[in-house]
C-alpha cells in the first residue's frame, strides 16, 4: 500500500493540462481562462459624468453663479459644441462631458427658470466626473488561469472581447460496474441495489468543470466489462466504480490489463477508500474507485478533484486543509489516513460516531472531512484538528 499523498502524486502523473479553445463569451462563465487576454479599448472611453447635473467650467462653480443652458448631452448622445464661459450643458449619468467642461454641478444644487440655471446650494469640491480610462485602460491584462466568475465576465465583455480562450473541458467516462447494480427507478431483484454512485460522482465531476458520459452499469462478467471500456473510448480519464478489489467477481484491473492498462498502483493507505487502483489506458488516466458509496464519493473528492483541476490548468496544489477545533474525545486512529465525515460549524468541527463507508446519510449530512494521519493517538476535545470542507 501507499501512502495518500504518493497516489495523489501518482494521479497527477497520469494527467496534464488539456489544450486551449476558444468559447464565445456568453458561454465563458464557469470555465478556466488559458491565457492572459487585454482590454481593446479604454473604459470608460471618454471622460463621462457620474451624475444627473450641469457641465460648467469648475472656474466659474460658485454658489449663486448663472449659466445659460445651451445643449444636452445624454447617454449614446453627446453635445457637439464646447462650453463656453457662463455657458452649461444638460448632462445625464454616463453621458460624455462636453469639451470646454470639467465640472458637473448636480441637478438638487440647481434652480432652473427657461434656459437659465443658478447654483442654489454649495456644489462641494467633487467634480462629479469619471475620467477616460478610470476603470482599465485599453491593453489591461486579465491574467490566467482562472475561474471566470460572472463578474469576470462583465469586465471581459466591457474589455470588448466577444471570445475567450479556456481550457478544454475534461472528458469523462464514468462507469458503475457489478451484477448487484440497477438504475434509480428500476425494481431491483431481491439480491440488488440501486447505483448510487455514479450519480454523486457526475454531479461531484460536472460541479468541477468536467464533462462527464455515464455509461450503461458493466456487469461482472469480461464481456460485459469489454463492452463498457470500448464505450469510454475518447474519454481523458475512465472511471470505474467497484469491481476494482480481489475477490472471484473482481474483474475490473484483469480486463484492463488484458486491454493494455499500465498500471501505477493499486491499494492506498486510506478510510475510506483503501482499494483504489489507476493506471493509464490506451492514452487515458484510468482511476478504478472502490465500489462502497462513501469510499467512493471520499476519493473522488480527495483524488479525482485535484486530477480535474490540474487538466483544467489550475495547478497540482490540493484546497487547502483547514483548522477547526474538535467538539468530542476522539479514540487513537489506526495504521492508515482517515477521512472522518463531520459537520464544521464556525471554528469548531464535530465528527460522526457511526463512520461505515455505506452510510449515504451521513455523508448527505456532512460539510467536512476530519482528516487523522496514521497512527494518530487519541485526541481530545478542543484540540485543533485539521479537516477538507466540500
Amino acid at each position: 500500500m501507499i501512502t495518500v499523498a504518493q497516489a495523489r502524486a501518482a494521479l497527477l502523473d497520469l494527467v496534464a493540462p488539456l489544450p486551449a479553445e476558444d468559447v464565445q463569451l456568453i458561454d465563458a462563465a464557469g470555465r478556466v481562462l488559458a491565457r492572459e487576454v487585454r482590454a481593446r479599448r479604454d473604459q470608460p472611453p471618454f471622460a463621462a459624468s457620474s451624475m444627473d447635473g450641469y457641465a460648467v467650467k469648475s472656474a466659474e462653480v460658485e454658489r449663486h453663479a448663472m449659466f445659460k443652458v445651451i445643449g444636452e448631452s445624454a447617454a449614446g448622445h453627446g453635445f457637439d459644441g464646447t462650453v463656453g464661459a457662463g455657458q452649461a450643458v444638460r448632462i445625464f449619468t454616463g453621458a460624455p462631458l462636453p469639451k470646454g467642461a470639467d465640472f458637473v454641478v448636480i441637478q438638487e444644487d440647481v434652480a432652473r427658470s427657461g434656459d437659465l440655471i443658478t447654483i442654489a446650494d454649495a456644489p462641494g469640491a467633487k467634480d462629479n466626473i469619471r475620467p477616460l480610462g478610470a476603470d482599465f485602460r485599453a491593453g489591461t491584462a486579465m491574467s490566467a488561469p482562472r475561474i471566470l466568475t460572472p463578474q469576470d465576465v462583465a469586465l471581459l465583455a466591457a474589455m470588448n472581447l466577444p471570445q475567450v480562450p479556456v481550457f478544454r473541458k475534461p472528458q469523462v467516462a464514468l462507469m458503475a460496474t457489478g451484477d448487484e447494480l440497477v438504475m434509480p427507478g428500476e425494481d431491483p431483484g431481491p439480491d440488488q441495489i440501486i447505483a448510487s454512485n455514479s450519480f454523486g460522482l457526475r454531479a461531484m465531476l460536472q460541479g468541477l468543470g468536467a464533462t462527464v458520459r455515464m455509461l450503461p452499469i458493466a456487469r461482472d462478467t469480461v464481456s460485459s466489462l469489454r463492452m463498457a471500456f470500448e464505450l469510454a473510448q475518447g474519454a481523458d480519464v475512465i472511471v470505474t466504480i467497484g469491481g476494482a478489489s480481489v475477490g472471484d467477481h473482481d474483474l475490473v484491473g484483469q480486463v484492463a490489463a488484458d486491454l493494455g492498462m499500465d498500471r501505477s498502483f493499486y491499494k492506498v493507505a486510506m478510510r475510506p477508500g483503501k482499494p483504489l487502483m489507476a493506471g493509464r489506458l490506451n492514452g487515458a488516466a484510468m482511476v478504478g474507485l472502490p465500489g462502497n458509496p462513501v469510499s467512493a464519493m471520499v476519493c473522488g473528492h480527495v483524488f479525482l478533484a485535484p486530477m480535474i483541476r490540474a487538466m483544467l490548468g489550475l495547478g497540482h496544489a490540493m484546497p487547502p486543509l483547514r483548522k477547526a477545533i474538535l467538539d468530542a474525545d476522539l479514540p487513537a486512529n489506526g495504521p492508515r489516513e482517515h477521512y472522518m465525515r463531520a459537520i464544521v460549524d464556525g471554528d469548531r468541527i464535530n465528527a460522526f460516531d457511526n463512520q461505515d463507508s455505506s452510510l449515504l446519510t451521513i455523508l448527505s449530512q456532512a460539510n467536512a472531512l476530519l482528516v487523522r494521519a496514521p497512527n494518530d493517538p487519541a485526541i481530545r476535545a478542543g484540540t485543533q484538528v485539521d479537516c477538507l470542507p466540500f
